[in-house]
């Protein structure tokens, strides 16, 4: 998964543009002269980055860019008054107007393909125009996966550099602009409960105990103020700018934070126990535009539906066949499955040392993989990754893992963050899929490799809906791809690993589209979770909450790798023996993210191309 903080700022995650369109290795080594109408498109595109920029300073730190005639960004957070929100719907409105008054019929190849992507992230959002409500089809401002409790310290801690004493000021005046952005946030709450949009009583629960996590860290020993304090005094700042934070922190932060947890603890009382969107004003248009949304495709739910139930049908199968193999065979595969979860042989301590070990082992296979990628790639990243845990204070809401992409500038590398929160999670035969998911070759191979084409327009690299589908397709592609590297040939076990990651994902679309199109509860979906995939109640549960908070992004995955492996598969067809897989990957990571129908394009054009 791609991480959270940059779906709430870049809408997800790090989009690209496809390269001439050949797509070969010469055109994008030197890219061919740009046309007059590219340029033009390029310009306006430019224009649309300006306006963004001017309205989320976050997002200029997220990309690295916050430095030169984007310095003022640094001392700023992005704003979540009910004012911006409106302003920002308008805003995208106009970009649409004048995009559409540019004649796409200048256009080919790449640039088409660019014209496509924005139209269609911009169309998109239009279409939450109506709900006056949370973040586009994110119905709750405050949960336990939005907010900016649980994203502004991570964001400080990690993605705020501190090089000088001028950086250590930004720091604090962020620190300052964060009790206003939870006050905001807060007036927001009491305003969507106006209209009736209060988060289930679950999910209240679930927030408010993280938040207490939080709150009940003393000023001084709060990530706030000990990660500009730690880094000031490395660099020898004379100022103690750890001090300034904590009383940031107790004399605005906190009563800040104390504000909007009275407001939550207000709403609870009267708070619903049902799930789904479906309840919500509007629920049911705000469910369809949240599918449009993860799966870039107009499939109904019924037809989400219809798909997971079938491929949870055929995985099951598969796995009890590698179950078998291995001598277990009474129970149904969930049962096996949990039993094997628990047996104290692939289990870590749950102690720090433990964690580490896990750490360790995740790194291992980073670099155990590296000899084997020059035979499915061409182009890989020149970025690193780096494999870190999930921070403490957001851990028990958060998923089992999440990605995070670079800095525009190299100062920072992409990181792959583990849930850590109980080590009886991660069996040792789990990771693997896991590691090669959200880091190589899957999310980091897309997302950092679009960084490194200087040819691609900033929107394509800084922009967009996020396009799911194709992210979290390409990922659950790579772990396949993985076990087709023969990774798994020597541990059976890491295979059914794999194909429980698989079902897991199908498991998703049958359950996101129970909670908000079928009327499912809370309960049903997790015990439908438990039942299907094997993993423990725990993590279903979190799982389940998650997609209570966010609709229709659970259904990408698999709905994503079912396009992607269809893709390769007419490739192969019409390729016949002149089909390469470093051509394919090449194909599809260049043009990657963007909506599925244009990345069936792009390919399609690259075979025309090959068979002439």
């Amino acid at each position: 998964m791609v991480d959270r903080r940059e779906f709430i700022t870049v809408a997800g995650s790090l989009v690209a543009a496809c390269v001439a369109s050949s797509l070969g290795r010469a055109a994008r080594a030197t890219a061919p002269p740009a046309s007059e109408a590219a340029e033009r498109l390029n310009a306006l595109f430019d224009v649309f980055m300006e306006e963004r920029f001017e309205k989320n300073p976050d997002m200029l730190t997220i990309l690295g860019l916050d430095k030169g005639k984007y310095a003022w960004a640094k001392s700023k957070l992005t704003e979540a008054s009910l004012q911006w929100v409106r302003e920002s719907k308008q805003d995208n409105a106009s970009r649409l107007k004048r995009l559409r008054a540019f004649d796409r019929g200048t256009l080919s190849g790449a640039d088409l393909a660019n014209y496509d992507t924005v139209e269609y992230q911009l169309e998109t959002t239009a279409r939450t125009g109506p709900f006056e409500y949370g973040d586009a089809v994110r119905p709750y401002v405050v949960s336990q996966l939005t907010g900016s409790y649980q994203s502004v310290p991570t964001f400080l801690d990690r993605q705020h550099r501190i090089d000088n004493k001028e950086d250590a000021e930004a720091y604090l005046a962020r620190l300052r602009a964060f009790a206003t952005v939870l006050d905001e946030e807060t007036e927001r709450v009491r305003h969507d409960a106006g209209l009736k949009v209060v988060p289930p009583d679950f999910l209240i629960n679930r927030t408010r105990d993280q938040m207490r996590v939080l709150r009940g860290t003393a000023p001084a020993d709060s990530i706030l103020a000990t990660s500009i304090g730690k880094r000031a005094q490395k660099l020898g700042l004379t100022t103690d700018y750890g001090a300034e934070a904590s009383r940031i922190v107790g004399a605005e932060v906190y009563p800040a934070l104390d504000r909007q947890m009275r407001s939550l603890a207000e709403l609870r009382p009267a708070a619903a126990h049902d799930a789904g969107v479906g309840r919500l004003p509007q629920g049911e248009a705000l469910y369809q535009v949240a599918l449009r949304f993860g799966t870039t495709t107009d499939m109904t739910a019924d037809q989400v539906h219809t798909l997971g139930l079938d491929q949870v049908k055929e995985l099951d199968a598969r796995m009890d066949t590698l179950l078998r193999a291995q001598g277990k065979k009474s129970g149904t595969v969930s049962e096996r499955m949990q039993a094997l979860a628990r047996d104290p042989q692939y289990l870590y301590p749950d102690t720090d040392p433990g964690r580490q070990q896990i750490l360790d082992y995740c790194n291992g296979l980073i670099t155990s993989l590296q000899p084997r990628l020059e035979k499915y790639f061409h182009v890989r990243p020149k970025a690193a990754v780096e494999i870190r845990r999930v921070p403490v204070y957001t851990e028990a809401g958060a998923p089992g893992g999440y990605y995070q992409i670079p800095a525009l500038d190299g100062s920072r590398p992409g990181a792959f963050y583990i849930n850590l929160r109980d080590t009886g999670e991660w069996s040792r035969w789990k990771l693997p899929t896991l590691v090669y998911h959200e880091s190589e070759p899957g999310h980091h191979f897309q997302l950092a490799l679009v960084l490194e084409m200087p040819s691609l327009p900033l929107i394509r690299k800084a922009g967009g809906a996020g396009f799911s589908a194709n992210t979290e397709g390409w990922a659950l592609y790579a772990e396949q791809l993985c076990d087709e590297m023969g990774l798994y040939d020597s541990e059976p076990l890491g295979r059914l690993g794999l194909l429980q990651s698989l079902l897991f994902r199908a498991a998703r679309c049958v359950v996101d589209t129970g909670l908000h199109a079928k009327g499912w509860s809370r309960e049903r979906a997790i015990d439908y979770m438990v039942a299907t995939t094997g993993e423990n109640a725990t993590a279903m549960t979190t799982e389940v909450e998650r997609y209570c908070t966010w609709p229709g992004q659970a259904c990408s995955y698999k709905v994503g790798h079912t396009r992607w492996l269809a893709l390769r598969a007419e490739a192969r067809r019409r390729l016949g023996a002149k089909f390469d897989i470093r051509d394919f990957h090449d194909v599809g990571l260049s043009a990657a993210p963007m909506p599925l129908a244009v990345l069936e394009r792009v390919v399609g054009e690259w075979l025309a191309s090959r068979k002439a």
